[in-house]
């Protein structure tokens, strides 16, 4: 089938699944608050797919994905706000009239795109520099953003590092509280680490969340290979104890280089 008889048979299933006497209990009991986690949870398998190159994944996170915009839009036409075409005629125009030089006749520029977005949120009453960035963004990715903004209006470090410099600093700031331990303050200084860290990742031109998934990805396969050379010997981890996991992970890390 074309892909708009495909989209029409998805919405379908929705409202089928959405029926207040036939439908099925869970998806009935659902509203935007209760499926937005979902749809964050789908964006994100999204761009694991998309890291690990796994382009049959993509395809299923995809359609994952879309079935959580299908979802939102069944929520928000049964409420009589808006329904699925009304969200498609308005990214379709908005595409448009921030693609002047492609659907118009205006000629590219540079800063075309950032200049119509500033004139979109400033005519729905959103101002100043950081007007705009999502709150509900993960916090790496919000402190990308918010930092990116502030560098335009020339408010950045110069250079990485300066950056680096900046991490040192809070670093010993970090280390002067953990004597009185006190939880507010360590979360206050860790949380001025992380940002300046998401600042350093944009700073050499790298995407913070995308660094930091990774980072993660690169902890569990180690950890996990940490653990298989433990089984060989017949110890858990905890059976093993800190120094035999050190000399394990130690191991693993030596093969990867071997390997590499």
């Amino acid at each position: 089938m074309s892909a708009e008889a495909e989209l029409r048979r998805l919405i379908t299933i929705m409202a089928a699944l959405r029926d207040p006497e036939t439908g099925c209990p869970w998806d009935r009991a659902q509203d935007f608050a209760t499926i937005a986690p979902y749809t964050i949870e789908e964006a994100h398998e999204v761009a694991d797919a998309i890291a690990r190159d796994d382009i049959p994944a993509l395809a299923d996170e995809l359609g994952d994905l879309l079935f959580q915009v299908v979802y939102h839009a069944r929520l928000a036409e049964e409420a009589g706000h808006f329904a699925f075409a009304d969200i498609a005629r308005a990214i379709s125009d908005k595409m448009i009239r921030r693609h002047p030089h492609v659907f118009g006749e205006a000629r590219a520029e540079a800063g075309m795109w950032e200049r119509g977005k500033a004139a979109e949120r400033a005519a729905g009453g959103a101002t100043g520099t950081l007007a705009g960035v999502p709150a509900a963004l993960p916090a790496l990715a919000r402190a990308h953003k918010l930092t990116a903004r502030a560098a335009r209006v020339g408010f950045d470090w110069p250079d990485a590092e300066a950056v680096l410099a900046k991490l040192d600093e809070e670093t010993s700031e970090l280390r002067a509280e953990l004597a009185s331990a006190d939880p507010a303050r360590l979360e206050d200084e860790v949380g001025d680490m992380l940002f300046v860290l998401a600042n350093l990742a944009r700073k050499l031109g790298l995407d913070p969340e995308t660094a930091l998934r990774r980072a993660n990805r690169k902890f569990t396969r180690r950890f996990n290979a940490m653990e298989a050379r433990l089984a060989a010997t017949g110890e858990t981890p905890a059976e093993a104890g800190l120094a035999a996991m050190e000399a394990a992970w130690a191991a693993v890390k030596a093969a990867e280089r071997g390997n590499g």
